[in-house]
């Protein structure tokens, strides 16, 4: 089951309706790592993270996971639609509990992904699709690297 761009994601759902029930809603079923995950996902707000920093702060929690499992939950989230990929370069994701279409930068030697406020963009020409293709989504990430000093 997907959830629509309208349903809550993990920025703001959580804490009032309570994880279980926002897994239940997605579909799937409210294991304890997936409950203790999801809590973590939500204790700041909206946010990106990456498997590396989510399966830091299981362990910081006293949550003993592996990491292979905090990979594998991440990538559920996904497919369930209570998180969004984006995937800066190569292989490295963040997973980003703002579910919403929105734009990025990338600050590369941070290593940081940041949203980009939205009265600061503008799309326009958006390309026609391919013949018998449709718009699913548009992922824009602006790499940033510091100037010299």
């Amino acid at each position: 089951m997907q959830l629509d761009a309208a349903d809550p994601h993990f920025g703001g759902q959580c804490p009032d309706a309570g994880c279980k029930n926002l897994l239940l809603k997605a579909g799937l079923r409210p294991t304890r790592q997936r409950v203790m995950l999801s809590e973590l996902l939500v204790v700041r707000g909206e946010r990106h993270v990456t498997a590396e920093m989510l399966f830091s702060e299981a362990r910081h929690a006293g949550f003993p996971v592996s990491q292979t499992t905090v990979y594998k939950i991440l990538n559920r989230f996904t497919q369930a639609g209570l998180l969004r990929r984006v995937a800066p370069y190569g292989s490295r994701s963040f997973f980003d509990t703002n579910t919403t279409p929105h734009p990025h930068y990338y600050l590369q030697r941070e290593d940081i992904l940041l949203d980009i406020p939205e009265a600061d963009l503008l799309l326009v020409n958006v390309p026609e699709p391919l013949p018998g293709h449709d718009v699913s989504r548009v992922d824009l990430i602006i790499h940033l690297s510091r100037k010299p000093s």
